[in-house]
């Protein structure tokens, strides 16, 4: 079996992050603040790494947006835009497992 850290993320026994909370990064959107109402991956890269430095929110939207300072950093969000959904002007029906560095 499984399974991802409190964050969401790989753990050293598991090489993928929750699915499932990687859908809800590409469709939830943020809840208060300056960016309410911004899908969490759309986030601004510099108000995610705010967050790092000042902490997470409790909970789960602490898990997901500790989960997407990961992504960001990283270069990964292109691998979210076929879990957008369907009506988001970013969505792409594409193949995560096609993905190479530097596509965006």
């Amino acid at each position: 079996m499984t399974h991802a850290d409190e964050n969401g993320l790989a753990s050293s026994e598991n090489p993928s992050p929750d699915p499932e909370m990687l859908i809800e990064i590409a469709r939830m959107r943020m809840p208060f603040g300056r960016y309410a109402g911004t899908r969490l991956i759309d986030l601004p890269e510099p108000y995610v790494v705010w967050f790092r430095k000042r902490g997470f929110p409790r909970g789960r939207l602490g898990e997901q947006l500790a989960t997407l300072y990961e992504i960001k950093v990283n270069g990964l969000e292109p691998l979210l835009d076929s879990m957008r959904e369907a009506t988001d002007p970013r969505f792409r029906m594409r193949d995560p497992s096609t993905f190479r560095e530097g596509d965006r």
